[in-house]
């Protein structure tokens, strides 16, 4: 549990030991703007997931000299069936960002063996990153090395492992992704692991196993932050009924607002409450407007209507005549367009469930395949709060939700290690011992 008093004491230690304040407002300001730049070079602000590492070694190999981050990325080529970049380093400069949680996100296809190297793989590409441009990033591995980097001018560098089928059923090897840098890892990814169900898979253990709780005690005693972005609703519930530690949904929005499995219903907002979490609202279109997840859904059936290989569509085989039929569908069918606004609403939802010390933001930038309107790269973050603002949102309020809130759960999450780590020594205990009895087999 995470009473009332304890939130005020980590915020009292917080500002102590960060020279932050959530109460006094920033000095005022003539516009909005002017007003945004102030409070965050008070307050990083912390975007909790954005997946460039993966776009890097998709477009060029992992080979970040074919890359220069230093310059717009916008404009270079497109795969077919892609987007452009979302994230370079001037984009991020401009979008005033103070820190970044990178994912290393890899396939679930990827398993075993092959999942550990590939997840190491893409760490090193994080590493590289900072390594390659110095003076704007610089890697962080806590609450206090963000704050540093800020003050320091530098884009604090983060990294979050996104699966949980990454660690190929070894705590062994969570401790190693911790020692590499690691702050959080998401439980599940699209599918189900052995030991964890997925929002977007069917329903097989019903939350976590005894192996599963194994992990987020293990994540607890390491001061890895817990993140139930992915996961079902049942394992966030799992999840927050054995957590030691605050946990985080790093790029996840509200599921009261589109119905989606991906988003965080108001009874796990309310537990979040309780455990001191925070949910970092997330950008894509499909997971912010109900009428996008339909038409997204409504096309998906159209296109299988029309050309479904290897056996059905109407127009089997034809691939031209089913894409010619698709594009009038669509010309029929408008997309529906996703703002600003509309994102600004799952933050308004999550304050007015959870509070507003229970919210952050998670853009999912470079993983996902379209943005608001108004919000299509990394510099684009003052427009959200600038919206907010005009809602009447305070300085305090903005600053907690634009990095503040993370901050002090992950502070939090560090005092919690300290206490675990004093407590016990790292477990031993395997997924055969504690799963294989029960028979639950990977996915």
């Amino acid at each position: 549990m995470y009473p009332s008093s304890g939130r005020f004491a980590v915020r009292l230690s917080l500002a102590l030991l960060f020279g932050l304040s959530f109460a006094a407002a920033a000095p005022v300001a003539t516009t909005d703007a002017q007003r945004i730049e102030r409070l965050l070079a008070q307050t990083p602000l912390i975007d909790g997931h954005n997946d460039l590492p993966w776009e890097i070694r998709e477009r060029f190999n992992g080979d970040l000299s074919k890359i220069d981050l230093s310059r717009s990325t916008a404009s270079l080529p497109v795969p077919e069936h892609g987007v452009a970049l979302m994230t370079d380093i001037p984009r991020l400069r401009a979008g005033l960002v103070g820190a970044q949680f990178w994912s290393v996100w890899i396939p679930t296809a990827i398993q075993g063996p092959a999942a550990v190297q590939t997840t190491i793989e893409q760490i090193d590409v994080v590493k590289q990153m900072c390594a390659r441009y110095p003076h704007d990033l610089s890697m962080a591995y806590s609450a206090a090395d963000i704050m540093r980097l800020h003050k320091a001018g530098k884009i604090a560098s983060l990294i979050g492992v996104e699966g949980g089928h990454q660690i190929d059923n070894s705590l062994a090897v969570l401790r190693m992704y911790y020692e590499l840098g690691a702050r959080y890892m998401t439980l599940t990814h699209t599918t189900n692991t052995s030991w964890a169900d997925s929002a977007t898979d069917n329903p097989v253990h019903h939350g976590l196993t005894p192996f599963g709780r194994a992990v987020v005690q293990e994540m607890n005693r390491l001061g890895m932050l817990v993140d139930l972005s992915h996961v079902s609703a049942d394992t966030m519930r799992a999840a927050l009924a054995i957590t030691a530690a605050p946990v985080i949904f790093s790029h996840s929005s509200a599921r009261a607002l589109v119905d989606h499995p991906r988003d965080v219903p108001d009874d796990v907002l309310r537990l979040v409450t309780a455990n001191g979490g925070v949910v970092m609202v997330n950008f894509s279109p499909d997971y912010v407007l109900e009428a996008r997840r339909r038409w997204e859904a409504d096309r998906a059936a159209e296109r299988a209507r029309y050309n479904s290989p290897p056996y059905d569509g109407l127009y089997i085989g034809q691939p031209d005549r089913a894409q010619t039929a698709l594009e009038q569908w669509e010309r029929a069918h408008p997309r529906p367009p996703v703002g600003i606004g509309d994102v600004a609403d799952h933050i308004e939802h999550i304050r007015s469930v959870a509070g507003v010390d229970h919210v952050g933001l998670g853009s999912d930038f470079d993983g996902i395949s379209a943005t608001p309107s108004g919000l299509d790269g990394v510099d684009k973050y003052p427009s959200l709060l600038a919206e907010l603002a005009r809602r009447g949102w305070s300085d305090a309020d903005l600053a907690k939700l634009a990095g503040g809130n993370l901050l002090r759960a992950m502070a939090q999450a560090e005092q919690v290690s300290v206490r675990l780590r004093a407590q016990r020594e790292p477990s031993t205990e395997t997924f055969a011992q504690l799963d294989a009895p029960l028979g639950a087999g990977a996915h």
